[in-house]
Formats: C-alpha cells, structure tokens, sequence
C-alpha cells in the first residue's frame, strides 16, 4: 500500500475501490508492529480500531452517510483522555487509570468517524523536551534510532513519522508538538490558547497548554482543526468565538510582511547549519515576492526563565491532585495520611516531575513570590505587548523551530538546564497564547537530520497562517 501524506488521498483510494478502511487500519498495524523498536506506542487498540474499519466499511456498502474523518487513522498522545482507555501521562503515578470520560476533542473527531489506533509515549506529564522521562522508557527518531525525537510529543511526531498513523494528536505546553515536529520532519501546529478545549487534557500548565496536531499536509492540520475547535461548556478558556471553516480557506495567499527576530539568527546558541537553513528559508520566501525583515527583540533571553517559572508553578498546582487518595498510585508501605500522600507522590512520579513540583512550589512560596512569579507574570505581559508591535507591522514571525538538530538520547538528562534552553524558541508562541506552525525546511547536512522552520500569527490568525504555510 502507498505512503499516503493527506487525508483526501486516502479518501480517493476508498471511494474508487483500491482499499478498504480495514485494507488501511492493517497497514498501518504493520507499521506499527515494525517500528517496535522505536518504542512509539504505550498501547494499541487493535481489535477495535479493526473492528471501527470494518463497521465504516460495511455502512459505505449500505450507501450510509459517513463522517468528515471516516477513514483517518490517527494516533494520541498518553495525556489526552479517551473514555474507558488507559491514560497515564507517562507516569506510574496514574498506572492502570481508565478514563471516565473523553476529551472534548477526541469525542468531536470520534463524531466523524476517525479511528484511534492507540496511545503514544510522552515525556511524564508533557514535562520534558526529549521523551526520555517516559516510566515506558525513551522514544526513539525513525530518522536515526540514536537520537531523540523531541518531546514531550515525541512520540506522536514518530508515529506519523514512522508511518503508523496519518495524523497524531498532542499537546503543547511551550513547543512540545512543534519541536519534536521539527526533529522527525513532519508538520507540528499549535493552535492560540483557547482554540481547542482542555477537557480532557491531563493538565501541566492550564495557561500554556494547549492540544495540537501532528501530520503530512497543511490540508489536514486544518480539517482536524476545524472539527476539535470551538466552544466547549467543559472548559471556561475554551473560545466562543466563530470557528472558521480552515479546510477551505487554503488557497492562494497574497504576499506577506514577514519579521525574523534578529537576535534569534544571532544567538550563540544556534547551530551554524541551522542558521543556514534558516536563512535559506527566508531567501525562498523573499523569491516568492514576500517582504523579509529583520526586528529587534530584547527579551529572548529572558522568556525561558520566565516560562519555566510560570509552568512549574502551576504544575505544582495541577499535580497536588495525584495525593495516593483518590485515584492513581497509592504506595503499600504508607502506615498514615501523611505517609500515604508523601509515600505515593515519591514512588509515582519520576525525577523531572518532582523537580518541576519543587521548583514550582518554591517559587510560590512566602518571600519568594514577588521575587520570582510575580515577576515572570510581568515578563509575560512584556512579551505579548512587544509580539502585538510586531504584529501592527507584520502579518508573520519566523524564526527557527529549534536551535540545533536532534541529539543523543541520554545527552542532556544530566543537564536538564540544556534541555530547557532547547526550548527557547518555541515558548513564546505558548507565553502569548499565539498560533505558530513549525514546518519541515531541509536536513542538516552533518547529521542528516530533519530540520523545521516556525511561523507565527496573530491570535485567532490560524486561517492565514494555514494558508500562508500550505502555498509557501
């Protein structure tokens, strides 16, 4: 069976008779059973993903009206919730928790007929850049078994990398779609904050976090887009604003007045073939009759440590719920309540987690407050002010995706400091609440590696942003 990159091509295949949707969900089975070695899937639900195919394929005969994704296969991340299945965020802390209940999201794709093959691995508690803090162990890049694939999606960006899914499904808390997107070669869109409901999403950062899409094509980022977003009476954040319809909105854009942030090309901290590939990019869209110019920016530095503040405070916040009491892991040796909470919290989460716990409480805590979040609240007013200058003049930022190409697995789990600084061109999409996409623009000629290029909107400026990035 052809490698299929869009959802309108599967689509053809099944209305002319060439396959079926069990022809397809065997495939990718296949597929699956192939990359094991990647360590992608954390569960797959094989008999019932077969027994959805055959359903769909059987009402088709009937000549009955099927769903928008009848026939898509995707995938989810091990954080997005999905009734009566497994979800545990990649943690002992939640081994064994069935979900209740859906998301939001899964149950409106689910209403147009898509096929969820399985859960993905993921960095504990979407905590992490390399997928490496997984209780199921690393993830691997199907581009070199080596190296990370990024995270904490890394695992839903390998499943379409790999070809074990057309589209994946994960979440974004300060670039964990669109980094790993840009080390796997596959196209990451985060959404702006409040595009898609939270329902359903184990929460990290409920200011930051946002779900996102990982796939082949622009058309189908935009579909799955179109059919999650919109208001959602689970999630207060959730906007009441019109959902546009992004799959046919993607025609020819007109030329754009696109800023790079300079000190982004400047930094010392990016690999030289990356700046390359950056400028490179930039030279493309220059041909194409685009304006290209450089802005200054005098926060860069100052956004991660602003972020990693804000997130590990509210990750503080958001774990204290994982108590050994109510669901989740509870340790056999406690002998009281207070046992039973400090016991359960130290066998159930890994060491990034409590790190972040530990950071976020300390930063909350009496005397510390004012000095650090406070002030990070401050930073990420700034931030916003200054990115809405930018766009007065300017209808996109680009920017690399990441500041190097994938590296070793186990290379910065004892510099965790490296791995956060990995992020510093992502947060701020999640710092603003901004929709950014992260593009495939070439490999690193050294490594071989995939590398991707960043765009980012207005908020609520998806459907240009799509349709820029679908006719760039």
């Amino acid at each position: 069976m052809p490698k299929f990159t869009t959802f309108a091509d599967v689509q053809q295949a099944i209305e002319q008779g060439e396959l079926t949707t069990v022809n397809i969900v065997d495939y990718y089975l296949e597929q699956i059973a192939a990359s094991q070695d990647l360590n992608i899937y954390v569960e797959v639900w094989a008999d019932e993903a077969r027994a959805m195919a055959k359903q769909q394929d059987e009402r088709r005969r009937n000549g009955e009206q099927l769903g928008r994704l009848a026939g898509m296969v995707i995938s989810i991340k091990d954080v997005i919730c999905y009734e009566n299945h497994q979800v545990t965020a990649g943690s002992k802390i939640l081994e064994g928790f069935s979900s209740l209940f859906s998301a939001t999201a899964t149950e409106r794709l689910l209403a147009e007929d898509v096929i969820i093959i399985g859960r993905t691995n993921c960095d504990e508690f979407a905590m992490g850049s390399t997928n490496e803090t997984s209780i199921y162990g690393p993830t691997r890049n199907a581009a070199d078994p080596t190296r990370i694939p990024g995270g904490s999606s890394g695992a839903a960006a390998v499943a379409v990398q790999a070809d074990t899914c057309l589209a994946a499904l994960g979440s974004d808390t300060g670039g964990s779609v669109r980094q790993p997107a840009a080390f796997c070669g596959v196209i990451g869109f985060k959404p702006t904050y409040g595009r898609i409901s939270r329902h359903g999403l184990l929460a990290y950062g409920s200011s930051f976090d946002q779900i996102g899409t990982l796939t082949h094509s622009i058309e189908d980022t935009a579909l799955l887009l179109e059919i999650m977003a919109g208001a959602d009476d689970f999630d207060s954040t959730a906007s009441t604003t019109d959902v546009p319809a992004y799959s046919k909105v993607l025609g020819e854009s007109k030329p754009a007045r696109i800023a790079y942030i300079r000190p982004a090309l400047e930094h010392p901290g990016l690999d030289g073939e990356v700046r390359a590939n950056a400028e490179e990019f930039l030279n493309k869209l220059r041909t194409q009759g685009h304006t290209i110019e450089a802005v200054e920016f005098d926060l860069l530095d100052y956004i991660i440590p602003a972020y990693y503040v804000l997130t590990t405070a509210e990750a503080s916040s958001n774990l204290s719920r994982y108590d050994g009491i109510r669901y989740g892991h509870r340790s056999t040796e406690a002998e009281n309540l207070q046992e039973t909470y400090q016991k359960s919290r130290t066998e159930g989460f890994g060491q990034e987690v409590k790190r972040r716990i530990m950071l976020g409480t300390f930063v909350l805590s009496a005397g510390y407050y004012d000095a650090y979040y406070a002030r990070a609240q401050k930073v990420r007013r700034l931030l916003l002010d200054r990115l809405n200058e930018i766009f007065a003049t300017y209808d996109f930022i680009c920017l690399p995706t990441t500041p190097t190409p994938a590296w070793p697995l186990g290379e910065s789990l004892e510099d965790p400091v490296a791995m956060y600084l990995s992020d510093i061109y992502t947060v701020a999409a999640n710092m603003a609440g901004l929709p950014a996409i992260s593009l495939p623009s070439g490999t690193h000629e050294s490594t071989q590696l995939p590398l991707g290029m960043q765009l980012m909107a207005p908020a609520w400026g998806e459907a240009s942003l799509l349709a820029f990035a679908k006719n760039i």
